[in-house]
Parts: structure tokens; C-alpha cells; sequence
């Protein structure tokens, strides 16, 4: 019988071999080439020449987010920063909301829930040409108030210049090591409730005030430009917030509308026979079911949001940079400014960013598959 199953396993791997050997040259491979050629100077004036690239280290990065005439590049990262914030928080309360309405079972649920699920079955770059119509500064949205007889709109949308919440970015250090500190602080408060004694709570603050101190105190000896530079919200932002939100919300509410058909009635029922009401049994009972379907949509439209690319390029021609993205400009770096060795750099930090959201994801998945 071991001879037979050790035959199956073999024959199960040499099936699968071909997949991994594939995976592995046309994934990792790429990935491994496109790494090296990040810490180098390759460009085509270099190819051209058909000298080899010089291999330049972590250079491309640090001109990246220190250098004085990358400007565009820190642009494109905070505007991914605020776009991924109020992406997912739009996707996710609209599309509650949209879940919890149709699951009181509505008369037409089948209509409403086609029309709020349309939207995914259009490619990003249609959405950009609708909603960069709708949002035309001199028609579209702006001139609706015009038919009941009041002024037009005078909002810019996706070309607006007006920005909130700057911050010089020769702090970033310091504001980052605070969200740190914080995030330890919030930590440290749930171990020490979790565990409830008095030695928990000493020994955790003992930790946070040292380790506040090592963060704080480290930030304040770095600098993250040689020169003031201004960076904050774009309002422009907003709009294709409104069309990135558009398209997907039906998505999160189809996965919560699921969540909530598979939460049984007994479970809600012996909410309100032990005294909530009916805010309180989706606080208690509903909302904590929902969790894994809430942290899986955040993956997934954390995933989005960071390698956004099209529905960007439509709206703003890849060339306005109040709403520019980072897969914009890593396309103008490689294939329009021929700068290969820099365009990689911007790659290779997309990749960062999306495997910090993705891989603690899997990982949790991988643990808990563990644990069954």
C-alpha cells in the first residue's frame, strides 16, 4: 500500500512538474532579472552602444525617494496612498450598504442586483471614457445644476490643482515612525487586556516607551530630501475614486450579500431574544461573521488599487500628474524615456507594496489550512 501511494505521489509531481518549472522561469526568473536590472544604469543609450550596464546598487531607489529631480515618482506615491484608503473604505461601505438592503429581500432583487454588479463586466478603460465625460469640467456633472436654473458647477474634477493634508516630505521619517509608534502603541494596549495582569501591563509599557524612543529618536537623524517639498491629497483624486468605486462596488457587495445569506436566522434570532435590537445584532453577530469576507476584499482591492493603471491612463492622458500612479510612470520610464535600470526600480517597488498586502494574507491562510 506505501508503494502504491508513493506511486501516486510521484505521479501527481511529474504531472504538476511542468507547471512549476513554467511558474518558475516566467515568474520568479523575470522577477529575479528585473531586480538585478533595477541596481543597474541600463537604458538604451547604454544598449545601444553595446557596452554592459553598470551595476549601481540601491542608486536607482534612493533617487527614487530622495532624489531631487524625481519628484513625479513620490507624487505617484502618495496619490496611491490616499487612492488606496479611500478606494477600499468607498468599495466597502457602499457595497455593505447595497449587501444589507437586498438582503431584507426586496421586491426586483434579481434587477438591482444586475444593475449593481454591471458595472465589473466593463474594462477599466471604458469606465476612464464614461466617467471622464460625466466629469468634464465644462459639461458633464458640472452643468446638471444649469437645467433647474442655478450656476454651473465650478469643481475642476480630475484636473483640479487644489490639494489638503500636506505634509513637507523631508518629515517623512518622523511621520512615519509615528504611525509606527502608534500601531506598537494599539498592539502592546491589546496584548496587555488580552493577558490582564499587572506585570503584562509594566512589561508592555516598558516596551512601547523603548521602542517609541528608538523609532522617534531614529527618524529625527534621517532626512528623506535635502530640500522643502510639498505633498499632500489631491482633490483630484476624488473622481477617479468615484469611478474606481463605481466599477467595483458591486463586487464587494456581492461578496457580502454571500456572507450574509450564509449567517442563519437562529443565530440573529437568539440575538434579539437575549435583548438587541436590530443595530445591535448586526454589531455583535452579523459584523464579526463578516470579518474574513472584509479582510478578503481588502486584499483584493488593496491589490487593485496599488497596479492601477488604465482607468488613470484614460482619465488624465498619463500625463496629469494630481492623479498620476506609480504603473504610469514606471510605462513612461521604460518604454518612452528608454531608462530600463529606473523604470525596474519603480517595478520592483510596486512589487513591495502589493507583497506587503498580499503575502501576510496567504500566509494567515497557509496557518490556519495548518492548524485543520
Amino acid at each position: 500500500m506505501t508503494h502504491g501511494l508513493n506511486r501516486d505521489r510521484l505521479v501527481a509531481f511529474a504531472m504538476l512538474l511542468p507547471s512549476i518549472v513554467l511558474l518558475f522561469i516566467f515568474v520568479y526568473v523575470f522577477i529575479g532579472a528585473t531586480a538585478y536590472t533595477a541596481m543597474t544604469d541600463s537604458s538604451a543609450l547604454q544598449r545601444l552602444s553595446r557596452v554592459p550596464a553598470n551595476f549601481v546598487g540601491l542608486k536607482n531607489f534612493t533617487d527614487l525617494f530622495s532624489g531631487v529631480l524625481d519628484t513625479r515618482f513620490r507624487i505617484d506615491i502618495v496619490n496611491t496612498v490616499f487612492f488606496t484608503f479611500l478606494f477600499i473604505v468607498v468599495c466597502l461601505s457602499v457595497g455593505l450598504l447595497l449587501a444589507i438592503l437586498l438582503d431584507q429581500k426586496v421586491r426586483g432583487e434579481g434587477v438591482f442586483r444586475t444593475i449593481f454588479l454591471f458595472p465589473m463586466s466593463l474594462s477599466f478603460v471604458v469606465t476612464g471614457v464614461i466617467w471622464k465625460w460625466l466629469f468634464n469640467p465644462s459639461a458633464g456633472i458640472n452643468v446638471l445644476p444649469t437645467y433647474i436654473g442655478l450656476p454651473p458647477g465650478e469643481f475642476r474634477w480630475f484636473i483640479s490643482q487644489d490639494r489638503v493634508l500636506e505634509f513637507n516630505w523631508q518629515n517623512l521619517p518622523s511621520i512615519l515612525a509615528i504611525i509606527a509608534a502608534a500601531v506598537l502603541l494599539a498592539l502592546t494596549l491589546w496584548w496587555a487586556l488580552k493577558k490582564r495582569t499587572v506585570y503584562a501591563a509594566v512589561g508592555a509599557g516598558f516596551v512601547l516607551l523603548i521602542s517609541t524612543w528608538v523609532l522617534l529618536g531614529g527618524a529625527a537623524t534621517l532626512n528623506a530630501l535635502p530640500r522643502a517639498e510639498t505633498h499632500g491629497f489631491n482633490l483630484a483624486l476624488i473622481a477617479v475614486v468615484v469611478a474606481a468605486g463605481w466599477q467595483m462596488v458591486g463586487y464587494t457587495m456581492a461578496m457580502y450579500l454571500a456572507g450574509l445569506r450564509g449567517i442563519s436566522e437562529e443565530l440573529r434570532e437568539a440575538g434579539r431574544v437575549d435583548g438587541c435590537t436590530e443595530i445591535g445584532v448586526y454589531r455583535h453577530i452579523v459584523f464579526p461573521l463578516l470579518s474574513p469576507i472584509t479582510l478578503s476584499a481588502i486584499i483584493i482591492l488593496g491589490h487593485i488599487s496599488l497596479k492601477i493603471f488604465d482607468l488613470v491612463y484614460v482619465m488624465g492622458g498619463g500625463d496629469l500628474l494630481v492623479i498620476d500612479m506609480p504603473g504610469i510612470n514606471m510605462f513612461f520610464e521604460t518604454f518612452r524615456g528608454q531608462n530600463f535600470g529606473r523604470g525596474a526600480a519603480i517595478a520592483i517597488v510596486m512589487l513591495i507594496m502589493v507583497a506587503a498586502v498580499i503575502v501576510p494574507y496567504l500566509a494567515s491562510n497557509m496557518r490556519g489550512e495548518s492548524k485543520r
